[in-house]
């Protein structure tokens, strides 16, 4: 008799099997990853750098508005990161 645990691991494989990527889109995902990760890191330090000038003015009203922004550019970033490395899994070669 087979496990839960097995079973469920049966069930995810039947909906969502399991993809063998090439060395070629390993890398393209590994590329995709380290120019999304510099994209992020260059708007964060952009947003927080203009954050810290509003707080320290007392624009309050700025400084949630410009976070809004940083939390909205982040989230924007990861799902086109996301879309493109999908995009990769999916090409057959």
């Amino acid at each position: 008799m087979k496990s839960a645990y097995e079973l469920a691991m049966e069930r995810l494989q039947k909906d969502s099997p399991t993809q063998i990527l090439t060395e070629e889109q390993r890398k393209e995902i590994a590329e995709i990853d380290s120019l999304y990760r510099a994209r992020i890191a260059e708007r964060e330090l952009l947003l927080k750098e203009q954050i810290q000038k509003e707080t320290a003015a007392g624009k309050f009203a700025e400084v949630e508005q410009l976070q809004q922004q940083l939390a909205a550019e982040l989230r924007r970033l990861q799902e086109e990161r996301e879309e493109k490395k999908e995009r990769v899994r999916q090409q057959r070669r």
